[in-house]
């Protein structure tokens, strides 16, 4: 059955726990020890600025949230233990003052986790309780092949369910370049695996049978692996299956509820991509096992994913959300006046753009993506721009503006309201090149040659654009949407 939501919301398995800046409206003190009304308290933010559904991640490779089913991540932690971290920074090139202030604030943070525990509360009910509290949908999101332990020693990484650490049950790495050696981020849970399969559909079977969630969303882009690549009919119809398994968890959740119980797949790159490591989106749309998708990049936002061709190709039955991540692009811009980031290794005070900064390019996002027929809009590591590590300057002088998030799905909200558009970027921080819309900027062009550059846009009213800013040459009128090339 179709969602009816429209304005979602994708929070981390950490992202309430997070060490945010003092002007953030999810700031919560160092020194404080952590309450379950914080929680609360960022799932009000969020319903006073018009989300109708959050979206809860409660998994990394372990569960984040205390589970009695499977793995967690304070399994073997005691409050304080620096030791704990020590794996997942073996031979990094770290500064000692870098090291000293990432333990530190991963102490801050896991013992964060270790407040709520010992006062018997458990954050994943509590922001369920919190969402039911302000007539908010909770969705529990499902990170299916998460590889933030890609250490260069993963055996020793916090981060890494017991699984991972077998290399027996890992893909091998391979990219697509036959001359490059294996890379660990490449080498994530082998779902050709029945214990892989057992293993996570055991921690979705928790989320969905323990929480009072209505809707579940499979995370495919943390990260994009799942069979060896090129995967065989047989691995792709193994992996078919498998989700009309976790379908099957969802339709016995409706039954016992009485409502229904919405299942879902976030993905990056195309079908045909996707089909090369098992995952056949289209296959399973046809069989009822889809009520809506979000295709996406992975960490910068998509400005050309083309969502009618999407729907036309899934049906009307499905909903297809447009999913606007934080990066706007990897193109790096100057901030004048600017102290370098050391900590990051930032040498100057360039850096890219967040779009959680700028209500008008979280307007120019969304509009294009409204304008191809999408059903929704879904924000992705919104607040993560209140968090110093991603920062290239020091100085905290301007934070997430959440009231950005008000009416963000709302066509007729949007026409005539200030936008900002761009292009997408080839290459950056955090990329998954393979499975990445693709960069359209920077491009150099041969002599004879020719390149197009789409970038959809928003139909303004004609008194109003002129307060559209746009890049393009030319342009061609669609139904709802401009065609900038």
């Amino acid at each position: 059955m179709k969602p009816e939501s429209k304005n979602l919301f994708n929070v981390d398995c950490n992202g309430f726990f997070y060490k945010y800046n003092e002007k953030s409206l999810w700031y919560y003190p160092e020194n404080k020890r952590f309450s379950a009304k914080h929680i609360h308290h960022c799932i009000d933010v969020l319903a006073q600025n018009g989300v109708d559904t959050v979206c809860i991640n409660s998994n990394a490779q372990v569960a984040w949230y205390p589970s009695k089913r499977v793995e967690t991540n304070l399994d073997g932690y005691k409050r304080g233990d620096k030791s704990f971290f020590f794996g997942h920074i073996l031979g990094q090139p770290m500064t000692e003052e870098q090291i000293d202030r990432y333990l530190n604030e991963m102490v801050i943070l896991m013992d964060r986790y270790l407040d709520l525990v010992e006062d018997g509360a458990d954050w994943l009910d509590e922001a369920t309780k919190a969402c039911r509290r302000n007539r908010i949908s909770p969705w529990v999101s499902i990170r299916m092949n998460d590889m933030h332990g890609a250490s260069l020693k993963p055996e020793f990484d916090f981060m890494n369910c017991k699984l991972f650490k077998d290399k027996k049950m890992r893909l091998r790495g391979i990219t697509s370049n036959p001359e490059e050696s294996p890379n660990i981020a490449w080498q994530g849970l082998n779902y050709e695996k029945k214990e892989v399969r057992n293993y996570m559909k055991e921690l979705i079977r928790d989320c969905v049978e323990n929480y009072d969630f209505d809707g579940i969303e499979l995370d495919w882009t943390r990260w994009p692996l799942c069979c060896e690549a090129p995967a065989s009919q047989k691995a792709i119809d193994l992996i078919t299956d498998w989700h009309f398994e976790i379908r099957k968890l969802c339709n016995m959740k409706a039954k016992k509820t009485g409502k229904p119980f919405y299942m879902g797949i976030r993905y990056a790159g195309t079908f045909e991509q996707l089909r090369q490591i098992g995952i056949d989106i289209p296959a399973m749309g046809k069989k009822g096992m889809l009520d809506f998708v979000c295709p996406t990049n992975t960490w910068q936002t998509s400005w050309d994913i083309p969502y009618d061709r999407i729907k036309n190709e899934l049906g009307k039955d499905i909903a297809v959300y447009g999913v606007v991540e934080l990066g706007t692009n990897w193109l790096m811009v100057y901030f004048p006046g600017k102290t370098p980031n050391k900590s990051i290794g930032a040498s100057d005070a360039r850096g890219y753009r967040l779009n959680a900064f700028s209500p008008e390019i979280l307007r120019g996002n969304a509009a294009g993506k409204l304008a191809l027929g999408c059903d929704g809009i879904e924000t992705f590591n919104f607040f993560c721009a209140d968090t110093p590590g991603h920062w290239f300057w020091e100085d905290a002088d301007f934070f997430a503006d959440y009231s950005s998030l008000k009416n963000l799905h709302n066509t007729e909200y949007l026409k005539g309201k200030p936008k900002f558009y761009t292009f997408s970027s080839g290459v950056g921080f955090y990329v998954h090149n393979f499975f990445e819309s693709i960069g359209q900027v920077p491009c150099h062009i041969e002599p004879q040659c020719r390149k197009e550059f789409v970038l959809p846009m928003m139909k303004e009213p004609e008194k109003q654009k002129n307060e559209t800013y746009h890049s393009g040459c030319s342009g061609k009128k669609g139904k709802n949407a401009i065609y900038w090339y």
